[in-house]
């Protein structure tokens, strides 16, 4: 008995049948469902996710170029004019460059012998508190053995090093090179989207040599621009320049190409932002960002002398993001598809609302599902 309601089952099949339900109530949930998938598609997947298009990521590439002058008077160095090649540094870097801001210096330095900065480690008494050939890499040189006067009233040890050294002193503030605010940098961006053979750079076609000697970016007045001033991107960014050129910092630019080249080729351009990437805290230690680097050359006595440069400033980095879409009419099958899909899950909810929560769910049943024997079989067994 068992095994033959198995096969009964096993082998039984089932076909839709087209049950018409004179309900307002189902009548209505189904055009809502109906309503709602088909605004799904349409609005959704359609118009605002661009459903009908293949897309492509981006290829890149970004040069920069810096300009402006700077003029300071100090006791190390005078009275002294600073260009692109003392503030820029490195002079080239990949889709970043460095300005320089605020710096301290350390001028003429040798190698020779001089008093250690003081220190739980380099203060001393006699020279049994030194130890020969120690050295540390969080200080300035090789200790020699002695113990010698770092001032009148300290003693430090010995060290041999790029004498005199370092002092540990603040950013000067205000910053150094203040004017680095009116500085601006010329942007380069090349972009392609391989799958669509789809190139073009943010010097778009209308700009000529004669607005690009001229022009500076404003989002409101002259946003195709791509020369920038340092003061605005740090602006735009929500930050003031002259407080954050004293400890430095990292800005980044971010360039974004997303373009619909289902239209004119001159509807896709470059959209810029800005915002601080590094943390400002002021509670938080090693603020900002800096570096040291050193100039060297040699005297008359052809004795080799560097000038150590502590520098701070502001990093920006480049990113360029977007996407490009193209109608093809793979993904709009497969779109149009899903949707069909969605179409027949309305109907399944309604099945389920008539068979379940109405009040004639019973009657509804019955009419649903009708099942039909075997007439061949039947047939076959008749003499």
């Amino acid at each position: 008995m068992v095994c033959s309601s198995v096969i009964r089952y096993f082998f039984g099949y089932s076909t839709p049948k087209i049950l018409v339900i004179q309900s307002k109530k189902v009548g209505a949930i189904n055009r809502l469902g109906q309503a709602l998938v088909i605004a799904y598609i349409v609005g959704y997947v359609c118009v605002l996710k661009k459903g009908y298009q293949d897309t492509d990521s981006i290829v890149s590439s970004v040069t920069t170029k810096v300009k402006g002058l700077a003029l300071t008077n100090t006791t190390d160095l005078g009275v002294r004019v600073w260009d692109v090649a003392d503030y820029v540094v490195p002079p080239q870097e990949e889709n970043s460059f460095f300005v320089m801001t605020n710096l301290n210096i350390t001028p003429n330095q040798t190698q020779s012998r001089c008093a250690e900065n003081p220190g739980p480690e380099t203060s001393c008494v006699s020279d049994r508190d030194c130890k020969r050939g120690f050295h540390d890499s969080r200080r300035n040189g090789v200790q020699t053995g002695k113990c010698v006067n770092f001032s009148e009233s300290e003693m430090t040890c010995e060290v041999f090093a790029w004498c005199p050294l370092e002092k540990n002193n603040n950013p000067p503030k205000p910053p150094m090179l203040a004017e680095a605010e009116n500085f601006t940098v010329l942007i380069k961006n090349s972009i392609r989207y391989p799958k669509f053979n789809f190139n073009k750079r943010n010097i778009l076609p209308h700009v000529n040599s004669t607005y690009l000697s001229q022009c500076v970016f404003n989002r409101k007045t002259d946003p195709d621009c791509p020369i920038f001033r340092l003061g605005d991107i740090v602006s735009e960014a929500s930050e003031d320049f002259q407080t954050m050129a004293v400890q430095g910092g990292v800005i980044g630019v971010q360039i974004r190409w997303d373009c619909d080249l289902d239209l004119s080729d001159n509807s896709c351009v470059p959209h810029y932002t800005f915002r601080r990437l590094d943390n400002k805290d002021p509670d938080n230690i090693a603020l900002g960002y800096n570096f040291r680097f050193a100039k060297y050359y040699k005297n008359t006595e052809d004795q080799e002398i560097r000038t150590l440069i502590k520098g701070y400033g502001i990093r920006f980095d480049v990113m360029v993001l977007g996407n490009a879409g193209k109608f093809n009419i793979i993904p709009t099958l497969l779109n149009i598809g899903a949707g069909l899909a969605l179409l027949g899950l309305v109907n399944v909810v309604c099945d389920w609302i008539s068979l379940t929560c109405m009040q004639k769910s019973h009657y509804y049943r019955e009419q649903k599902f009708t099942y039909v024997d075997d007439y061949e079989s039947l047939s076959s067994d008749v003499p």
